[in-house]
Parts: structure tokens; sequence; C-alpha cells
């Protein structure tokens, strides 16, 4: 399950309004890379796929990729607004470790993995 604050609601739904697009919802993902092994993903999309995962959050359509679920279970999105601006937070309860600018991460499971020895 993942978590959006009322914040972060309020705020991707004023920048869907800004698309003018009806068909756009929001996609979140992961990918392999950043400096601490997989790094988040967030935007708007139009194109849904046989094995994404919908989900409606907040009074949002949320789509995450098959792939990306097992990473983002228990996921916590907000949104803080600072004098300087403002931007979305995350909190990842799956992650053991995270970068300095926290968009990217690393799982206990690849943690295990890279420690396995090579077996040839």
């Amino acid at each position: 399950m993942i978590t959006i604050s009322d914040s972060a609601s309020d705020k991707i739904k004023e920048m869907l309004a800004e698309q003018q697009l009806p068909n756009l919802f929001l996609r979140i993902g992961v990918k392999e890379g950043g400096c601490s092994g997989f790094s988040y993903g967030m935007g708007f999309d139009d194109d849904q796929k046989v094995e994404d995962k919908v989900m409606e959050l907040q009074g949002l359509k949320v789509v995450v990729d098959g792939d990306s679920l097992k990473y983002l279970n228990g996921l916590e999105i907000d949104y803080k607004d600072s004098g300087m601006g403002g931007g979305f937070t995350i909190h990842n309860p799956n992650a053991i470790a995270t970068c300095g600018c926290g968009s990217s991460f690393r799982t206990r499971e690849e943690d295990a993995a890279a420690a396995q020895p090579c077996e040839d």
C-alpha cells in the first residue's frame, strides 16, 4: 500500500490540472541506478500497461508497474512547502540505505544479494 498525504495530493492535483490533459495519472516506479542502487520515478503518464497495478489514492489515479511494486509497499509521499519553494518527500520503509538527496535507495534483499559470493 502507498500513502499520499493531503498536502502531496493537493499539490499533485494542482499540477495535473495545469497539464489540461484529462487522461493523465500519476505513475510511481523505481529503476536501477542512483548512488544507492535504485532511484525513484514519479511523473504523469497516460499510457497504462497490462502489468500495471492501479490504485485510487486521495482521489488520484496512481499507477505502479509490476516490477516496482515490491520496492514501494508502505511508501509514504508527502509535500513540504517552504519559503524557498517546496518539494515532495518520500519515506520508504523497505529502504535500508538512501543517498543524501533521498532520491535513491537500497533494500535489504539487494544488500543480501550483493553480499552473496559468485558461484561458477
